[in-house]
């Protein structure tokens, strides 16, 4: 299933914008961007070797590992554009996958580990 850049970072502001308040406040130091597949070193970092297995990555300090004088760059979000269309056949399916890899990488942001982001069913 295929959807053209717009429309796709569209389908992700909209997954920010359904986030309660109190989340979405927690983000002001957060950058979320669109990249159409995931680099050689995004990979490495993952311990991925398929780049169809990366649907997005977090890259930061999770709220619960900052000291009270915590200062730094914008954390990142990445949202893989090809590895996501991939998997994805209807578009109902596509928008859910957003949706979940928005949700899925948000929860590193606030130290939130993959078990328990399953367990949650995200």
């Amino acid at each position: 299933m295929r959807m053209n850049r717009k429309k796709f970072e569209k389908v992700v502001e909209e997954a920010l914008d359904e986030l309660p308040e109190e989340i979405a406040e927690a983000l002001s130091n957060v950058y979320v961007v669109v990249e159409d597949w995931p680099s050689r070193e995004a990979l490495e970092s993952t311990g991925l070797r398929d780049r169809y297995e990366l649907l997005a990555l977090y890259e930061g300090v999770p709220l619960t590992d900052r000291g009270t004088s915590y200062a730094a760059l914008p954390d990142r979000i990445t949202i893989f554009q090809g590895p996501i269309e991939s998997i994805s056949r209807t578009d109902p399916e596509l928008l859910g996958q957003i949706k979940k890899a928005v949700v899925h990488e948000i929860a590193h942001h606030f130290g939130i580990d993959d078990d328990r982001i399953h367990e949650l069913g995200y």
